[in-house]
């Protein structure tokens, strides 16, 4: 969707663990964190004596940080907490919210991967009967939010769960494209955009 080498300024928290992970030889403090831009998946060492509310929005660029010591780690979605995993859809949802021309801006603009598929199919629950709405529906009139989406296209209740659900299944990786997320690339390992 966009360039995918550029890092990430902003995370989210979805995850404090102030003593560190159960497992852990060394008890630190700890985050997990989802970059607002690529959702990128990180882990995180904070400030001494910082105290974090989840989907709170935090800053890891390269300038002087507020909160944050140290990125530790780019992580991938196996490597999350189980109280990460349960935080993740609430914080992408608002990110999404919050930005919601950008993913219409999606809805208006997605093209063509190859002659026989659209980037659009790649939702999940987007088949060749929406895909055709969906174009139908643009070519007439741009869409101006999630609700004129879900207002114009029959049977589209939610598009932007529609935007979550793909975010999450790029996460978890082995996908053939992808549309939103910077792809957690194990050794050994290639992808396609």
């Amino acid at each position: 969707m966009e360039n995918m080498d550029k890092r990430e300024d902003y995370a989210f928290v979805i995850d404090f663990m102030p003593t560190g992970k159960s497992f852990s030889a060394k008890p630190e403090p700890l985050l997990q964190l989802l970059g607002s831009e690529q959702f990128t998946l990180l882990e995180a060492i904070p400030k001494p004596n910082m105290k974090f509310d989840i989907g709170e929005k935090v800053y890891i660029g390269k300038g002087e940080r507020d909160k944050i010591s140290l990125i530790k780690s780019r992580i991938s979605y196996e490597d999350l907490t189980q109280t990460s995993k349960g935080n993740l859809r609430n914080v992408l949802s608002k990110i999404i919210e919050d930005n919601e021309q950008k993913y219409v801006d999606f809805f208006n603009n997605a093209k063509s991967l190859n002659i026989r598929q659209h980037s659009l199919e790649l939702l999940p629950g987007i088949g060749k009967k929406h895909l055709q709405a969906i174009i139908k529906a643009r070519t007439e009139k741009k869409f101006e939010s999630f609700k004129d989406i879900s207002d114009r296209v029959e049977l589209l209740q939610d598009p932007a769960k529609l935007i979550v659900d793909r975010i999450i299944e790029e996460m978890n990786g082995n996908q053939r494209f992808y549309l939103f997320v910077k792809p957690f690339i194990k050794r050994n390992q290639t992808f396609s955009r």
